[in-house]
């Protein structure tokens, strides 16, 4: 009886210790990946390409659009840097620094740069907190000074 006692111990360990496994590729996550990525798809200036990192009705907090968080359609993204595009046609963001807390939450900085219609170049320090879930941006917190 003790035998089979412990056969059955030794097979309830080997199934939780393969179960753990299984859990560990589930989880894996490259914050540094996905920050590249989605910044070589901003400075393509592929916005539906882009709007497929959020999810379906994510939440902005942008100075662009005042001080409450907003629920934006992918739609409505594509609109709004289509838009800024046609204003600065030479958009481009520089990443300079990126943490990945883990598979929910990246914080990047970068730079955004580009040439307004008068001509005059400009250069602005952004930080974006990034919350995620399933892969997917739902809430984007972007700072920076709107002077």
């Amino acid at each position: 009886m003790k035998n089979v006692l412990a056969a059955m111990a030794l097979v309830v360990a080997s199934f939780g210790c393969a179960e753990k496994k299984v859990e560990e590729k589930k989880t894996s996550f490259d914050g540094q990946a996905f920050a590249k990525g989605y910044f070589d798809t901003f400075n393509r200036h592929d916005w539906k390409a882009l709007s497929d990192y959020y999810a379906d009705d994510a939440t902005f907090l942008d100075p662009s659009f005042g001080t409450k968080p907003i629920k934006q359609s992918k739609a409505d993204f594509v609109i709004k840097y289509s838009e800024m595009t046609n204003i600065f046609p030479d958009l481009k963001d520089e990443l300079k620094s990126v943490y990945a807390i883990d598979s929910t939450t990246v914080i990047v900085e970068f730079v955004s740069s580009g040439t307004g219609p008068d001509s005059v170049r400009f250069e602005l320090p952004i930080c974006s907190i990034l919350k995620l879930k399933n892969g997917k941006i739902i809430e984007d917190r972007t700072y920076y000074d709107n002077f």
